[in-house]
């Protein structure tokens, strides 16, 4: 049975949230300040979604699959721009975009397609391969990482994290997003993992794009 809500949406490419996890964003057009003031005011939710290219009429055409998240943390500036931090709860399914005269966009979300609840764990040399192609693509970038703080993250934040702030093109992590278990997503992002790596070390040339 169809679970539908009302959600305004905050149509960013190349961000994705999770379940369970945390994006912070900086609010600053004019119609997402509407979109937050109006959150906090009412249900407390923004659901983000990616859409396929970024355009200046926010008329883009957007993903099947996005991500509710509830408001847990705000901070309104001087000038009316917002900081604030989105907890994931459910990912849906947009079943229709409204009509509306709000300056922001708002969609018909179905919760029931997916189930999010509590994840199986990876096991041992699946959250082991995750981790070891995680510092193998962190030291061909050059990155900084506390990789002990790294392995003291449960199996669900080690990959939502990585998926979320990977240098992942919009398709990919898009297909992250959409994979139904936990393990499904470590093992594609296992395999973006490796095919960055590999491009970045000369292994291949060809563009990494999931369509």
């Amino acid at each position: 049975m169809s679970r539908a809500l009302v959600v305004p949406i905050f149509p960013l490419p190349g961000a994705i949230l999770f379940p369970r996890s945390q994006v912070p964003l900086h609010i600053f057009e004019p119609r997402y300040r509407d979109m937050v003031r109006d959150a906090l005011d009412g249900s407390g939710r923004i659901g983000m979604i990616q859409p396929h290219r970024l355009d200046d009429d926010n008329k883009a055409p957007l993903y099947a699959v996005g991500c509710i998240g509830d408001v847990v943390g705000v901070e309104e500036r001087d000038d009316g721009r917002y900081n604030i931090v989105l907890h994931g709860t459910n990912r849906f399914r947009v079943v229709r975009e409204l009509d509306s005269e709000l300056a922001y966009r708002c969609v018909e979300a179905d919760i029931a397609s997916f189930d999010d609840g509590e994840p199986e764990p990876l096991s041992l040399g699946q959250r082991a391969e995750v981790e070891r192609e995680a510092r193998r693509l962190g030291d061909a970038l050059r990155l900084a990482v506390d990789w002990e703080a790294v392995g003291r993250l449960d199996d669900e934040m080690l990959v939502n994290a990585i998926a979320q702030v990977g240098p992942f093109d919009v398709g990919a992590k898009q297909a992250l997003l959409e994979q139904e278990a936990l393990d499904d997503r470590a093992d594609l992002l296992v395999q973006l993992m490796q095919f960055h790596r590999a491009a970045l070390t000369g292994g291949v040339e060809a563009d990494p794009t999931i369509q």
